[in-house]
């Protein structure tokens, strides 16, 4: 069985992300994470062009790796100066990677119009610099930039290019499609035809500009070539580089060729939402693999197949790469959700009862109002408990008020007063802050956890608004959706109303009910 070499660039071409910025810090917790992973190399960043990425291997100088090896990026030499006098590969050399992965022109376009070279100076300037880091006892991998347009355009020439990177001494060239302009059979074709002429191991390295990154390599992959560069979450300049999490999954779920150690694969998703949430870079649900809706399901007759046999819309076992299946509750579901979450509860509820059908039908009310509970699983809970009288309120709501002001002076304030019954005592918790539900969600902890202590662990960690109709304006209903955590876990609450407080309120009462209800049952 052969083995798909990975090699990760989310801390150089994914650091190219619009909006995404690391510290040194962030991306020596990244390489731990991918190390931890298992995939074969790290690119840590370009040491000669920013003092980060300078700082970044000074540091990692002293820090043994348990799978992956570290490579430093950089280019070839600039046209008419000898390697030893290149600053560039002077830091390349200095970095102290073991492995090395510089990249040269393969387009003549590039040649002759940006770097303003002749043809016959940058094929040396390609060999000269890989004999000079191999003099430094350095492994190189060579990137050939631009390499199926340059092919497409001169064939002859690219080859040249390759062929000089090789009799430097490069271990292994890297086909580039870099504008991410190629399609897979070009890319096929291509691969093809240069592994007949190189001897030397390929490896692919393409972009998403036409959606087809992750397609691209795995048709490199195909026609011979044994390394993949790319990126986690398909971070990367413009659309993006081949996501590397999808390319793993793909390998060892469908094409029978193993890349990192087959007990990893299972941490893929935790992997990618770690680094995720270090990019400030928000997955996609729909995310494919990893995605929290790559394996959810909403229409009944989806969800009633899946009960018979999960094999009749899932392409794999979600749990191959650590996420799980989920079936969600809406107007489209039927009664199957219903019944399941009764079961979880340990309720004996029939599909066929009078209840059942009765819930279904004020479920599909709720939804038509623009409750949505497919993201907001606290909230069907609850839901699901009060409409089954398995459920006793903490308090009771006397209560509440909420002003904003804006001073002279240009600051604003916000503040609210919440009045409770909470054990037939009377409480009341007024609070000033920034924002009208900072401040709400404030005043409600405050009047509870004399009462309920255990409420100071948990924190809102995420709030959206949606309006539902926009036709209606600034009268439109809203629908809030509240993300709150402790250190158990986290859960999502939903509140809709055509005012946005009264909408959060809602929202922020699902959740501390929640908390509250989680708490008493593991008490």
């Amino acid at each position: 069985m052969s083995r798909i070499i990975i090699y990760d660039t989310t801390l150089r071409d994914g650091s190219q992300t619009e909006g995404v910025s690391y510290s040194v810090n962030d991306k020596i917790k990244i390489t731990h994470k991918l190390d931890e992973l298992g995939v074969h190399y790290i690119e840590g960043g370009w040491p000669g062009s920013n003092p980060k990425d300078k700082e970044y291997f000074a540091l990692m100088k002293g820090v043994t790796l348990k799978n992956a090896q570290l490579a430093s990026f950089g280019s070839t030499r600039r046209a008419h100066i000898k390697p030893q006098d290149d600053a560039n590969l002077k830091e390349l050399i200095a970095s102290q990677t073991p492995i090395v992965t510089i990249f040269g022109k393969t387009w003549d376009l590039h040649v002759i119009d940006v770097l303003k070279t002749t043809l016959p100076e940058n094929l040396l300037m390609i060999q000269e610099s890989v004999v000079f880091l191999k003099k430094n006892q350095r492994k190189v991998f060579y990137d050939a930039e631009h390499f199926f347009d340059g092919y497409k355009s001169n064939p002859k020439y690219a080859l040249k290019t390759i062929l000089a990177a090789q009799s430097g001494g490069a271990e292994c060239i890297i086909l580039c499609d870099t504008n991410g302009g190629s399609l897979p059979d070009e890319i096929t074709k291509i691969v093809k035809e240069v592994k007949k002429k190189i001897k030397k191991p390929l490896g692919i390295h393409t972009h998403n500009d036409q959606g087809l990154a992750v397609a691209n390599s795995l048709a490199g992959i195909n026609a011979g070539c044994v390394q993949v560069q790319g990126t986690f979450n398909g971070l990367g300049e413009r659309c993006g580089n081949a996501d590397l999490c999808t390319i793993m999954a793909i390998l060892h779920s469908k094409m029978n060729k193993k890349s990192i150690a087959e007990s990893n694969i299972k941490l893929l998703m935790d992997t990618a939402y770690y680094i995720g949430d270090i990019s400030n870079y928000t997955l996609a649900d729909n995310h494919p693999f990893i995605g929290h809706s790559a394996f959810a399901h909403k229409g009944g007759v989806h969800i009633d197949a899946m009960l018979k046999n999960p094999l009749a819309y899932e392409h794999v076992d979600p749990g191959l790469v650590g996420n799980r299946r989920r079936l969600l509750t809406s107007e489209l579901a039927g009664k199957m959700p219903i019944i399941l979450k009764a079961q979880k509860m340990n309720i004996p509820l029939d599909k066929n009862s009078p209840v059942a059908r009765e819930i279904m039908k004020e479920l599909q009310e709720k939804e038509y109002q623009g409750y949505q509970y497919e993201g907001a699983d606290a909230s069907f809970e609850l839901f699901m408990k009060r409409r089954l009288n398995m459920y006793e309120p903490f308090y009771k709501l006397e209560g509440f008020k909420v002003f904003t002001e804006k001073k002279i002076d240009g600051s604003v304030l916000a503040g609210a007063t919440v009045r409770l019954k909470v054990n037939n005592h009377d409480e009341m918790a007024t609070i000033e802050g920034h924002g009208p539900v900072e401040v709400l969600d404030r005043a409600l902890r405050t009047a509870l956890k004399k009462f309920y202590p255990t409420i100071t662990d948990m924190h809102l960690s995420d709030y959206k608004v949606r309006v539902i109709d926009t036709q209606e304006g600034t009268a439109a209903r809203v629908r809030v959706l509240i993300e709150s955590q402790d250190q158990h876990g986290s859960w999502t609450t939903v509140g809709v109303h055509e005012n946005v407080i009264e909408a959060s309120w809602e929202a922020l009462v699902d959740s501390i009910e929640y908390k509250l209800l989680k708490d008493k049952k593991s008490s």
